[in-house]
C-alpha cells in the first residue's frame, strides 16, 4: 500500500522540516477548518467517526490490513496490535459518543447551539460550549491510543489539529489520518501529522505560537519543559507519567473463578505489552483465599506462557532486554537464598515474560514488557499503605472482588486517590467517556458562553 504525501510525516526520512514549513502548515489547517469543519454538526461528526471505527474493525479494511502487516514497525507483534486495535475501535460507537457528549456538556447539541438542560430551564439559563479552533498535540511514543484519542476528540470538537509524534512513532497515527482523508478529504485536510525528536525549539516555537491549545503526554519533566515554552495565551493540557496496579480479594480466589481472574490479569499484562499508564506494575493478592499468592504467581506464569504461544510479545530493544535480564538476575539470587520470601518465574531462553512473587509488599515499578510483580497483603488497607510512595501518581486500579465488596473497595480506593477503578482484565480498555487522570474528557478544552433568559 503506497500512501500519498498528504502529511509532513509522509515525507522521506531525509527530508528536513523548517520553521517556514510548520508555519505554512498551521495557516493551511486554520483555513481548512474554517471552510470544511467549523460548520459541521456534532452529529455528522459522530456518524463519521463511528462509521470509520466500524471500517477499522473489518478484517479486509485496507488501512487495518496495512497496519497489521507492519506491526513490527509499530513496535508490537501482529496479535498484540490486532487485540489493541479491536479494543480501541469497539469503543467508538454512536451510543458511546453521545453518552460522552451528554456526560461532558449535559446535552449532545451543546457544541452546535445554545441550549439548556432541564435544571437550567428551571432557572432560566442556557449555554453553548466553544472549543479551541487550533489544537497542537505533543504525543508520546509508547502506545498509539492516546494519540488516536486526541485526534478523534479534536475532530469531535471541530478543531484543526497538528499532531507532533515522538521520533519513530508516527506510523499508526499517520495511517489513521490517511484513513480519515480517504473517507472525507475535507476533514483530512484539517489534520496534520509530523514527526521529529522533541526539543527542536526552532520548530516547536513556531508551532506553539500558532496554537490555541496544546496537549502533551509524557513524563513530568517533558511537560514542564513544554509549559515553559508556551505563550501565556495558550491553553495547556498535560498528561504526566502515571502508574497502575491490581488488587485481588481473597473471597474470589478459588477453583475456576480464580483461574478466570488469572486470565483476566494476563489480559492486562499483555495488552500493548504493558507499556501504557493503565498497565499493572504490581498485583496485590489478599491472603486467606483458597489460592495462595504464591500459587497465584505460578498460575500467572503458566497463563503467560500459554499466551506467548498465540499472542507473542514481539521484539524489544537491546536496552529493554538487558534491563529485564538484570532485574531477573537480582530476583533469581534472592529466590535461591530465601524461597519463602521470593519466587521467580520466567520464559526460557527469552525475556518474553516474567513473574516475581515477593513477600515484601512495597510497591515496585516493573520493567514492563510483560514483567509483573505479585505481592501478598492482609487486606486492601495494607496494599494501599505499601503503595503510598506512588500515591497521587496512580491512574487505574484493576480489582477482582465479590459483589458484596464492590461498593466498599472502590470507595476506599477513591478516598486514597485512585482516579479510575475497573474490573481486572479491563485496565487497558477504558471507556470512551473515561475521565483521564480524573479530569473531564472534553471539558478541559471548553470555554462556556452562558445565556441568562428573561425570567418574567
Amino acid at each position: 500500500m503506497n500512501l500519498p504525501n498528504y502529511f509532513l510525516a509522509d515525507l522521506p526520512p531525509e527530508a528536513t522540516l523548517s520553521p517556514a514549513m510548520i508555519s505554512e502548515a498551521c495557516q493551511t489547517l486554520k483555513r481548512n477548518r474554517e471552510q470544511y469543519l467549523a460548520n459541521r454538526s456534532t452529529q455528522s461528526l459522530v456518524n463519521f467517526l463511528s462509521e470509520l471505527a466500524e471500517n477499522w474493525l473489518e478484517p479486509e479494511f485496507l488501512f487495518r490490513k496495512f497496519a497489521l502487516e507492519n506491526a513490527k514497525a509499530i513496535g508490537f507483534s501482529r496479535a498484540t496490535l490486532e487485540r489493541g486495535l479491536n479494543s480501541f475501535f469497539k469503543q467508538l460507537t454512536r451510543e458511546n459518543f453521545n453518552a460522552l457528549l451528554i456526560q461532558e456538556f449535559g446535552d449532545a447539541k451543546r457544541l452546535d447551539q445554545i441550549c439548556a438542560t432541564t435544571i437550567e430551564e428551571k432557572f432560566s439559563r442556557a449555554a453553548i460550549a466553544r472549543a479551541p479552533e487550533f489544537q497542537v498535540h505533543i504525543c508520546a511514543g509508547n502506545i498509539p491510543n492516546p494519540t488516536l484519542t486526541s485526534i478523534i476528540f479534536g475532530l469531535l470538537l471541530r478543531s484543526a489539529q497538528f499532531a507532533k509524534c515522538a521520533s519513530g512513532s508516527s506510523f499508526l497515527p499517520r495511517l489513521f489520518a490517511h484513513s480519515i482523508y480517504d473517507a472525507d478529504a475535507k476533514l483530512g485536510a484539517c489534520l496534520e501529522i509530523a514527526e521529529w525528536r522533541g526539543g527542536n525549539h526552532d520548530l516547536e516555537n513556531v508551532l506553539f505560537a500558532e496554537a490555541d491549545c496544546v496537549t502533551a503526554t509524557g513524563n513530568d519533566e517533558t511537560l514542564d519543559k513544554i509549559r515553559k515554552h508556551l505563550p501565556l495565551k495558550t491553553k495547556f493540557l498535560g498528561y504526566g507519567h502515571r502508574l497502575s496496579f491490581g488488587f485481588v480479594s481473597a473471597e474470589v480466589l478459588y477453583g475456576s473463578r480464580g483461574k478466570k481472574i488469572v486470565a483476566a490479569a494476563v489480559d492486562d499484562i499483555v495488552a500493548w505489552n504493558q507499556l501504557g499508564c493503565l498497565s499493572p506494575h504490581v498485583i496485590y493478592v489478599e491472603l486467606g483465599g483458597e489460592i495462595a499468592p504464591e500459587h497465584f504467581s505460578q498460575l500467572l506464569a503458566e497463563e503467560l506462557e500459554k499466551r506467548e504461544a498465540n499472542e507473542p510479545r514481539g521484539e524489544i530493544s537491546t536496552e529493554e532486554s538487558a534491563a529485564i535480564a538484570h532485574r531477573r538476575g537480582i530476583y533469581e539470587v534472592r529466590a535461591a537464598h530465601s524461597p519463602e520470601l521470593t519466587q521467580h518465574f520466567c520464559s526460557k531462553d527469552s525475556t518474553a515474560w516474567t513473574v516475581i512473587f515477593e513477600a515484601d509488599a512495597r510497591f515496585q515499578t516493573s520493567c514492563l514488557n510483560r514483567f509483573i510483580y505479585v505481592k501478598p497483603v492482609a487486606n486492601l488497607k495494607t496494599a494501599l499503605e505499601n503503595a503510598d510512595a506512588v500515591r497521587g501518581k496512580v491512574s487505574t486500579v484493576g480489582i477482582a472482588a465479590p459483589e458484596e465488596k464492590i461498593s466498599e473497595i472502590p470507595l476506599q480506593l477513591a478516598r486514597w486517590g485512585a482516579t479510575r477503578i475497573c474490573p481486572l482484565g479491563q485496565m487497558q480498555n477504558p471507556p470512551l467517556s473515561w475521565r483521564h487522570d480524573g479530569r473531564s474528557a472534553l471539558g478541559d478544552f471548553i470555554t462556556w458562553t452562558g445565556l441568562e433568559l428573561n425570567r418574567e
